[in-house]
């Protein structure tokens, strides 16, 4: 918290103004959270202040008590204009980290290894990215770790809007949004998640049935992704 604070301070995120007349105060909190590595181990504690802007009514102001000094939110950013090189330029790398450094106060972290529950792996043949722990936690939640592999990730069968609802729409919305982000790194899969998405209004039974096929199907090869080619011209 601390070190979150004084970076706030520093970045001057903030400034100090007098409370204008008749307006009213948006509190603030804390909000902690643990950053994973890509194996599930704890990587850092992290800490951020963010207000709580959901206390504002419509027309109106928010009802936490006035004071005297208050806190505004500096949101704009110095103009920056950065000339972005396809080739790996480590000098212009460095510059850049060094300008931001004399700004902002930033932490190298190196290179890029895990983000939003994407794993990425350098090598000279290119670049890998998956999302294996991502995968592992949807066949988890779904009580599927034991289950047997299945070779298609959809039947041929046509899905039909026959059957009777589903009693909880929810756990079927919440499946297949995260089968949605799955497709980043698993386009094999792409086609059967459109079709699931087309029942997101009113799942059924069948429907649901179809979306855990295509979770056994995640089950053969979890950690299965994309290789960016390093003499692709796309890179």
């Amino acid at each position: 918290m601390d070190s979150e604070f004084h970076t706030l301070v520093d970045n001057q995120t903030w400034i100090l103004v007098p409370l204008p007349p008749g307006k009213r105060l948006i509190s603030c909190k804390w909000v902690y959270r643990i950053k994973r590595k890509a194996d599930g181990s704890v990587e850092c504690y992290k800490a951020r202040l963010v207000a709580r802007g959901f206390t504002q009514t419509a027309g109106g102001e928010s009802s936490v008590p006035p004071s005297q000094v208050v806190v505004r939110i500096e949101t704009g950013l110095s103009s920056m204009v950065f000339q972005v090189h396809r080739e790996n330029n480590i000098e212009s790398i460095n510059a850049l980290k060094q300008f931001l450094h004399t700004r902002f106060r930033i932490k190298d972290l190196g290179d890029l290894k895990f983000f939003l529950s994407i794993e990425v792996a350098s090598s000279k043949k290119g670049i890998y990215i998956s999302q294996r722990k991502y995968t592992l936690e949807i066949i988890k939640d779904c009580g599927y770790l034991g289950a047997k592999p299945v070779e298609f990730p959809m039947e041929e069968s046509k899905l039909s809007n026959k059957e009777e609802l589903l009693k909880d729409p929810v756990a079927y919305r919440r499946l297949v949004g995260r089968l949605i982000y799955l497709t980043i790194t698993r386009p094999d899969i792409t086609y059967s998640v459109h079709i699931l998405s087309r029942f997101m209004h009113e799942p059924r039974l069948q429907h649901m049935t179809a979306a855990l096929q295509a979770v056994r199907y995640l089950k053969s090869f979890p950690g299965q992704g994309l290789l960016l080619h390093a003499n692709n011209s796309l890179i």
